[in-house]
This record gives structure tokens, sequence and C-alpha cells, in this order.
């Protein structure tokens, strides 16, 4: 798994990350979502190398082997703006000060923040499944809570979702490693199997019910955008657009220029499962980004 890349930890800000990276040319920031792992790039880190790419995929802050920082009553250790911090230090700590970063799932709201706090760093920003989290509240009805009701699951405190995961990990999370790879099976299984790994992706969930909100809704006000290119792909086996119908049409409100995407034939986890078709669509993208 990822051979000729180099697995290390590095500083991020107020959190210490275990990273992969390798390759060489414009450097590209791959981050995960949940509960995986950087592994779950394993398939598609090679892909981007062997076209002329840096490629780089840390564990996020409270995921897989990265550490773990006590949290707040606002939860604000796990905001995306924390985790943003983290991954641009990371970035900078490895001579990359501007790059491209893709985001899926719960690393999507992580890139797309970096991009809006830190729009000199941002070549470009592609999403996987995702609208920013302030947008996906906003327009919640009861499609979006039955669908996505472990967002307020696991956002729970008074009676918090920890003790029921904890109990059973493999039945709550699933996964294989025929579809996952063996190694980044085995990766994932460690991660879910500690208590507080656990307890750090729920607090993600409690940052995105709270703090996240916050930080959308007063860039909705102000009207800021992202500045750089934006790519929005998503999985045809997931449920994008039956949520949303024109997934494009909900990023035009946040992306500046240049919005373009499109369908991916794939469940959710497109990382996993249609990484040829991912790596390539990506590629494709970045060709056409201003260096």
């Amino acid at each position: 798994m990822f051979e000729g890349f180099a697995l290390t930890r590095r500083a991020g800000d107020g959190a210490e990350l275990r990273v992969r990276h390798g390759g060489d040319g414009p450097a590209v920031l791959l981050l995960h979502g949940h509960p995986r792992t950087h592994a779950t790039w394993h398939r598609v880190a090679p892909l981007l190398t062997a076209a002329g790419y840096t490629v780089v995929c840390p564990d996020l802050r409270g995921y897989g082997e990265s550490s773990k920082p006590p949290t707040d009553d606002a939860h604000r250790p796990y905001s995306k703006r924390a985790m943003a911090r983290d991954v641009l230090a990371v970035m900078r700590g490895l001579g990359h000060p501007r790059f491209a970063v893709v985001g899926h799932d719960r690393g999507a709201y992580v890139a797309t923040r970096l991009a809006l706090d830190h729009p000199e760093a941002v070549r470009s920003l592609s999403v996987l499944d995702a609208v920013p989290i302030g947008e996906a509240l906003r327009r919640c009805g009861p499609g979006f809570a039955t669908r996505w009701w472990h967002w307020f699951f696991l956002g729970q405190t008074d009676k918090p979702a920890e003790r029921v995961i904890d109990a059973d990990p493999d039945a709550w999370y699933g996964g294989s490693p025929e579809r996952m790879g063996a190694e980044a099976y085995e990766d994932y299984r460690r991660a879910i199997h500690d208590p507080a790994t656990v307890h750090a992706m729920c607090e993600d969930y409690r940052a995105g019910l709270g703090v996240d909100r916050e930080h959308d809704d007063a860039d909705r006000r102000a009207g800021r955008r992202v500045a750089c290119p934006v790519q929005m792909l998503w999985a045809t086996r997931d449920d994008m657009v039956d949520l949303y119908g024109d997934v494009l049409g909900v990023w035009r409100d946040w992306a500046g220029d240049r919005l373009e995407g499109g369908p991916i034939e794939s469940g959710h986890h497109m990382a996993e499962e249609a990484p040829d078709a991912l790596a390539a669509a990506l590629h494709g993208f970045w060709r056409t980004v201003p260096e």
C-alpha cells in the first residue's frame, strides 16, 4: 500500500498528524472522510503520482493515528477551521505553499474551509459527495433527516453516541477488505476500535452542528465565496442528486468564477470503488487550472 511513499508524523496547528506523501510535481492534498483514514486514498494516490503530482494524504486530527486534542464545550478543537489550519501547517512544513485540495465527505468540509480561510494557499478545490455544512443544514428537510440521521445522533452530548459505537464498532461501521483493500481495511479497523478515535469523530459531528455552521453562515451573510476554481463530483449510487437535484446549483452560491463537475459511477466511497475514474476526473480538472 502506497509503495514509494513516506509515512511520517508532521506538526499541524495544535495537533500532530500522521501523513503519507510521495511523488514529484505540483502538490495535491487529499482529505479523507468519516470514518476512514488516509488509507482510503491508497488506490488513487499512486495514479496521481504516476501522472506527475506530489500527493499528500494526512489523517485528519482525531482520525486514524493523528493526535486527538482535548475538546471544549463548543467543540472548537474539532471545527473544520482548526482542521484546516492543521493541514495548511503540514503542507507548508513539507514545502508546498500553494496546492490543490481534494476532500471527500467530512474531508470536503475541511477542504472548503481551507479554501475560504486561506485562498492564497489553495490552487483549486475538488469536493466529493458534499455541499457546505451550513448549506446542508439550511436545506435540511425530512429527506435529509431520514437519510443523514447519523449527523444528529453523532452530534448528541446528553446521550453520547460513543456508548453505542464502542459496543460493536464493526457492526456499526461495516466495511470489508474486499472493497477497501486488506491493508486499508486493517488500518481502518484499528481506528474504529480505538475509543479515543470514536470520541474524536463524534466531536467532528458536534462541531458540524454548531461552530462549523456558524462559520459557514457568517461567510454566506458576508457574501464570501471560494476564490479558486471549484470541481464538484458526486457518486451515482449515493444521494446527492436525490437530496439536492441540481448539485452544481447548490455550489453556485459558494463558488467564484469557475465551477464544474459531474457524476462518478460509484457508491459513496469513490476513492475505493472507482479510483481510475476519480483520478482521471481530478487530473483532467487540474490540467486546466493555472499555476
